[in-house]
């Protein structure tokens, strides 16, 4: 498993119940500032640096569901990598908290494996106690409607199933925060509607999304858009 896996997240305390909004008097629950990154390409003599992100600057609040959005090869993953640790920045402020979900757009996920045993895994890599994993794991299996395939190794799932336990795996902790990078991918229009649902569900009790693709589709469904382009993060 990889290494922000294990160490980014923390057991989560509890629930909350009201939905929490920007403000003056509240703390964002994601600030990026002046991230910057840059990439060294080729082989010497003819190596060169490839400044991927210049001024990355991104603020989210309790409750928002924000869409960042790019054309392929904008820096997206690597700015997605660096809020959630698994990549180093080379400059520029980062606020995140410590109880944080992240669905990557490659799932980490093991073939032998059944689907029970990628919850226990992650479970006690994210320091959850045996009966809130099974409780959580048994939540999601319903709420992504894959209840049927807890018992089957992920070499036999379906791409679109795949995605659903990379989905779950990413919100067993109840996370304050959750980063989804192209989470579209594999859905059928079922498990479409219903990722609306739990991205609806968890606003209402005051977590934060943060939604990372090509392309956006259904914008009312989003509090904003941020658009990254060379380099530079614009919001619409």
């Amino acid at each position: 498993m990889t290494t922000y896996s294990a160490t980014m997240v923390q057991p989560a305390p509890g629930i909350a119940t009201a939905t929490a909004q920007a403000g003056p008097d509240r703390e964002p629950v994601l600030a990026a500032t002046g991230i910057t990154k840059t990439y060294h390409a080729g082989f010497w003599p003819r190596r060169r640096q490839v400044r991927v992100l210049k001024d990355a600057t991104l603020t989210l609040w309790p409750g928002e569901v924000v869409g960042l959005v790019g054309e392929n090869g904008s820096g997206k993953s690597t700015l997605v990598k660096i809020l959630v640790g698994a990549l180093a920045r080379d400059g520029g402020a980062l606020q995140r908290p410590t109880r944080l979900g992240y669905c990557p757009q490659d799932p980490i996920l093991y073939d032998a494996l059944t689907c029970d045993e990628h919850f226990d895994l992650f479970g006690h890599a994210y320091r959850l106690a045996p009966a809130t994993i099974e409780q959580a794991r048994d939540a999601l299996y319903e709420e992504l409607g894959f209840t049927r395939y807890a018992r089957t190794r992920v070499a036999e799932l379906s791409g679109g199933t795949r995605s659903k336990l990379n989905l779950g795996l990413a919100l067993l902790p109840d996370p304050d925060l959750l980063l989804l990078d192209e989470p579209y991918a594999g859905f059928d229009w079922d498990t479409y509607q219903r990722f609306w649902q739990v991205v609806a569900e968890r606003k209402a009790r005051g977590r934060s999304i943060l939604i990372i693709s090509h392309f956006v589709t259904d914008e009312e469904r989003f509090d904003r858009l941020v658009t990254l382009r060379e380099g530079r993060t614009v919001e619409q």
